[in-house]
């Protein structure tokens, strides 16, 4: 007589539990990971990365503009109304929000949380510049709307062809004194290097007790339980090992891996979501000469059709310790929602919920189509022409293409429209506060702090209320609760402090 003995293969499955969990090592959950510590420094978190390195998608430095998004020199944050008046409200308040970031940047830097501020920010004046009687009359007016406001009081404006020269000398170099010429400085503007400051807070975070971080971990599964908390099912991509992560709240700031998991999630909230991949690249230059005639971020206005990430400009960067000097972006468009993404991303992202948006969408932006597919048509003679718009002396041997970062532009359900396509940052969470996801692209970084705040009012409803995390919040942000435009004294005595502690040009 055989007896069949029954083996039973051990579940090697780990299981681990945490009151949060980040998906997606970007700067959103460095500075969500951060200020949760600060605010509860016994809570525990779980952070997951694909990559083997943090930062290394939109947060880096060469696939991000790393402009400071301040609203300084973006014209397409001051759209013109029909009745030709300029809309200041956008850029005010992405301006108000850089403050709130510098506040924080400045507490980590004085709490020793993070390296020197030279680690990550440096001032660069931040420039618009326009040629043409329309474009000279548009930014006039946007400097006279702008200007007014006490957040944009230092922002100077100028025609006069020798105050441009010294304004911006390579821009200058082979035009004409009767060229029809216009431009405004701002000398309060920052270049940032996100993927620097990304990492450092990472190395932070790591340190504290209660913080796991795992690379190389791909998220493949959520599911919310009946008692409100998630499982999520995650593989370790080099031993090929599955975990199981059990926790209360769960962020997902995946760049353009956001979109996918949100799907996954299955909630209500995402029904209607879908994304549009925009890549970009950049005309980098290699010539040490070229790169020190230049000293500024200045920034033109967009082709018609273009996405606003879009926006030509000739930027100063300053990248691990050495100046850069790059001009674009140039879009493209590949069916990736991430630079190390899948060419499926796009059309596995297609379900029945978003179908009807995404086709709305695409219909209501045939002119950002257009523009695409002439983008992914150029040559290079091409790109060197319209960089020749901004510095005409340009030599072709002195650039080169550079491969940016790949973003995703949300589509939502529109009561009107069927779809439409947002140039923006939106956080959608669930209606129970235990799921919070950010879809879409800039200014993104540069706000993350007052977007990071903002999600955790929706989340922690109950805590942001009490005496202790109140206390806590206006320790690392001075002004937290309050506005500054309408403060000029307030502000004023921000930018001085944040200046000093971040190193930073104040007038």
């Amino acid at each position: 007589m055989h007896f069949k003995l029954n083996t039973v293969m051990p579940d090697e499955t780990i299981r681990s539990n945490s009151e949060v969990v980040l998906i997606g090592a970007g700067i959103m959950s460095a500075t969500l990971g951060v200020i949760l510590k600060e605010l509860q420094p016994d809570i525990k978190i779980e952070i997951y990365e694909r990559l083997d390195v943090a930062a290394a998608e939109s947060s880096d430095a060469w696939n991000n503009a790393g402009t400071g998004h301040s609203a300084f020199c973006e014209l397409n944050y001051t759209p013109e109304k029909a009745d030709g008046s300029i809309d200041p409200k956008k850029a005010i308040s992405i301006a108000e929000s850089f403050e709130v970031s510098r506040q924080f940047w400045s507490y980590l830097v004085q709490q020793n949380k993070v390296p020197s501020p030279d680690n990550f920010i440096k001032s660069v004046p931040h420039m618009s510049f326009v040629w043409g009687d329309k474009n000279v009359k548009y930014l006039k007016k946007r400097f006279e709307a702008l200007q007014s406001n006490p957040i944009f009081s230092q922002m100077e404006f100028s025609t006069d062809f020798e105050q441009l020269k010294k304004w911006m000398p390579l821009v200058m170099e082979g035009r004409e004194a009767g060229d029809k010429l216009a431009a405004t400085h701002m000398e309060i503007g920052t270049d940032v290097n996100f993927g620097a400051l990304t990492r450092s807070m990472f190395n932070y975070l790591e340190k504290l007790d209660g913080v796991s971080l795992y690379f190389n971990h791909e998220v493949k599964k959520l599911k919310q339980r009946e008692d409100k908390s998630w499982r999520i099912k995650i593989t370790d991509l080099d031993t090929g090992k599955v975990r199981k992560a059990y926790t209360k709240f769960v962020f997902i700031g995946a760049g353009g891996g956001s979109l996918p998991l949100l799907e996954k999630a299955n909630v209500p909230e995402g029904n209607g979501y879908g994304g549009f991949p925009v890549s970009g690249q950049w005309l980098k230059c290699t010539n040490p000469e070229v790169i020190a005639k230049h000293a500024a971020k200045v920034y033109g206005k967009a082709s018609v059709g273009a996405p606003p990430m879009s926006v030509p400009h000739i930027d100063t960067r300053v990248i691990d310790g050495e100046k850069a000097l790059l001009f674009g972006p140039f879009a493209g468009f590949s069916t990736r929602f991430l630079k190390n993404g899948s060419y499926l991303d796009l059309p596995l992202s297609i379900k029945a919920n978003n179908l009807i948006p995404m086709l709305s969408a695409g219909f209501h932006n045939i002119p950002l189509t257009k523009y695409l597919i002439e983008q992914v048509r150029q040559k290079p003679k091409d790109r060197m022409a319209a960089l020749r718009e901004y510095l005409p002396s340009a030599r072709s041997k002195d650039w080169k293409l550079e491969k940016a970062g790949q973003r995703v532009q949300v589509i939502k359900k529109d009561e009107k429209e069927g779809g439409v396509l947002e140039f923006g940052t939106e956080v959608i969470n669930t209606h129970d506060g235990t799921l919070a996801v950010l879809l879409g692209a800039s200014p993104g970084a540069s706000t993350a702090v007052s977007i990071m705040i903002d999600l955790i009012g929706r989340c922690f409803t109950n805590q942001i209320k009490t005496p202790e995390w109140e206390a806590k919040m206006k320790n690392m942000i001075p002004s937290y609760g309050q506005t500054l435009n309408d403060k000029p004294e307030l502000l004023a005595e921000m930018r001085k402090h944040t200046s000093e502690v971040l190193k930073l040009k104040n007038n």
